[in-house]
């Protein structure tokens, strides 16, 4: 018996997407039978701040305005998912390449470029049919041939880069395809108890991959923008992709601004520079923006930690698990989250949101803050100040902490605080302020104790993807972290298909970490959008409708 599964995607309506450049065939594509919708939107960086006289809206000849979106900037600006983890993000981000599947505003996965499949009863071969009528920005059909060779390029390049695409689909997996019937075959050794998850993931976002020249800034996909005219440090002008099959693209013109200061967004929007912006994360302006009527500030809860990785590898301080014990108890993540960063993060101490379903209520934290505790803690393990500089020594070395993070979600506030914190019991912190890119090269390098950072925990509408940076097994194990009931309970998660089940296991695999104190876990990121209130070419810009893919507003599942 084979299980039917077939499912209408009605989204929201569209943001960025991609465009036209080159070619094999015009004609503008048909709108999709069941879609009425469109893409979401965001986002990059930059560190610096942006050439204010680089964007001045212009109307174009169609009438309508370039709208200017104020954004971070991941990875350089990258759009190349073998690349990295942030360069994927960003080509869906930037709307210029779209996924088999998608996730709607409940977290459940809906069809997109594939509008049906089947699936054998041991899960390990599915057929996607690939949706008729779809094109290329650059006016080439999108066919099973073409999603099977936009995979096949993804293996090839991701074994130079950091993208990991076996995460999602192991590199053993057969992948067929036929373009007379538009179906892609994808028979796998392993089964998956959801497959379409994962390949919603923007890591396995469809590129034309036969013309695409330019992975890097000019990557050809089928979203509703095309990416143009990249400058380093500044941005990308995304142009309305006259192909797109979604349906109509809301603005002729889009300039991404990298803008990496939460307070230039914000001086940006007033002077009218802007017309959107995210996560500006300086509380003082938040509320300055919120009075003003000339401004909607959206702020939703959703499914991203704040949380500092502990490099637990061997020789590392924090191999030492009772140093790690102390750390936690040494940090008020109430006040940090409440006062310090003014509420933009649900105070937590689970690797998983609280608001999630699983388990959170159920967990145990087995090192509350007490900071006298700490100290006590770290005094009868022998961890204490011999010479008087106000620094404790483990087995002769000082103990400093290397702590690399970036400043963005408030990551470099948390970052500071904790450093003043742990100075009042004894350790010291060496802080790294650099970019994302410095960030995540960390992670490669094993270049830190601490390394901080904001990950989406459901990327795949599912915690097991990212509960395997604690897997030592996993591959994608940044923390030198190993235990082995852990390692047992990530492979029985991979082939448990009962929901009940699969939340059982997670909540131990969460309590495993909490006993083992494996991260510091600031809080739960509420995400900031602000838009004027106003219109842009007759296009209203209306926060409610971005719908992000996987990022700072993805919507909460199973809550």
């Amino acid at each position: 018996m084979k299980k039917w599964q077939r499912c209408t995607a009605v989204m929201l309506s569209a943001l960025l997407g991609v465009s036209v450049l080159t070619g094999c065939g015009g004609g503008s594509g048909s709108d999709p039978a069941a879609a009425n919708t469109a893409e979401e939107a965001s986002a990059g960086s930059r560190e610096d701040e942006v050439n204010q006289e680089a964007y001045q809206g212009e109307q174009d000849t169609s009438g309508q305005r370039t709208m200017n979106f104020g954004i971070q900037n991941y990875g350089g600006g990258g759009i190349d998912p073998a690349v990295e983890i942030n360069c994927a993000w960003n080509v869906s981000r930037y709307g210029v390449g779209e996924c088999l599947f998608r996730f709607d505003n409940s977290m459940n996965v809906v069809n997109w470029l594939c509008d049906e499949y089947t699936v054998n009863d041991e899960h390990t071969e599915w057929i996607f049919h690939i949706r008729e009528g779809v094109k290329f920005s650059d006016g080439c059909d999108l066919t099973a041939e073409a999603v099977k060779a936009s995979f096949e390029r993804l293996y090839e390049a991701g074994k130079s880069g950091s993208s990991t695409p076996q995460k999602f689909l192991e590199e053993e997996a057969e992948i067929t395809a036929d373009n007379a019937s538009g179906n892609v075959i994808v028979k796998t050794v392993t089964p998956y108890v959801d497959l379409t998850k994962n390949l919603a993931y923007p890591v396995m976002v469809i590129l034309d991959a036969e013309h695409t020249t330019d992975y890097t800034h000019g990557a050809i996909g089928t979203g509703p923008y095309v990416a143009t005219n990249f400058r380093e440090e500044v941005g990308y002008t995304m142009v309305a992709n006259e192909y797109y099959w979604g349906g109509e693209v809301p603005f002729s013109s889009i300039e991404l601004m990298y803008m990496g200061d939460a307070s230039a967004k914000a001086m940006a929007l007033q002077s009218g520079q802007l017309d959107l912006a995210e996560n500006v994360t300086n509380i003082s302006d938040l509320r300055d923006l919120q009075a003003n009527p000339e401004f909607t500030v959206t702020i939703a809860n959703g499914v991203r930690t704040g949380l500092a990785h502990m490099n637990m590898s061997e020789g590392k301080l924090l191999s030492n698990k009772t140093l790690r014990e102390a750390i936690l108890m040494a940090l008020d993540d109430d006040t940090m989250c409440s006062v310090t960063v003014g509420g933009l993060y649900t105070a937590g101490y689970s690797v998983l949101p609280s608001n999630l379903d699983y388990g959170y209520e159920n967990l145990t934290d087995p090192d509350p803050y007490d900071p006298e505790a700490a100290k006590t803690l770290l005094d009868e393990a022998g961890i204490v100040d011999s010479n008087g500089d106000g620094i404790r020594e483990l087995e002769g070395q000082e103990v400093v902490l290397h702590y690399v993070t970036y400043d963005n979600r408030c990551l470099k506030d948390f970052a500071e605080a904790i450093q003043t914190q742990l100075t009042e019991i004894g350790i010291g912190v060496d802080l790294e302020i650099g970019d994302s890119a410095r960030q995540w090269d960390s992670y490669q390098s094993g270049d830190f104790d601490l390394n901080g950072s904001n990950w989406t925990t459901v990327g795949t509408g599912d915690p097991t993807e990212y509960l395997a940076a604690w897997c030592s097994t996993s591959g994608a194990d940044y923390c030198g972290y190993k235990n082995e009931e852990y390692d047992a309970l990530f492979e029985e998660l991979a082939v448990t298909f009962d929901n009940d089940a699969r939340r059982e296991i997670i909540q131990k695999m969460q309590q495993i970490l909490l006993d083992d104190a494996v991260a510091v876990v600031h809080g739960y990121y509420n995400s900031s959008m602000i838009s004027r209130n106003a219109t842009i070419g007759g296009a209203a810009i209306n926060t409610a409708d971005y719908y992000w893919i996987t990022t700072d507003m993805y919507p909460v599942s199973g809550s």
